[in-house]
């Protein structure tokens, strides 16, 4: 199976946030590291598909189990 590589406007669909938290995420080291596109001298980057969706559902996760501390 071939893994998609998702854009940034994609990705802020997939995980419902705007541009700057995304960034603001990315910056603090708490979103997962996309990967580089094109040859040296670009600046295109995208992410997995497989590995956004493993992110979604490990916030999911996180957020049921500290509902379920409350």
């Amino acid at each position: 199976m071939t893994d998609r590589i998702l854009r940034r406007q994609e990705v802020q669909q997939l995980v419902g946030l705007p541009r700057s938290t995304l960034y603001a995420r990315i910056a603090a080291g708490e979103f997962p590291k996309s990967i580089k596109l094109g040859g040296p001298n670009s600046r295109s980057v995208g992410w997995r598909e497989s590995v956004i969706q493993k992110w979604i559902e490990d916030q999911a996760e996180a957020n049921h189990q500290h509902q379920s501390a409350a």
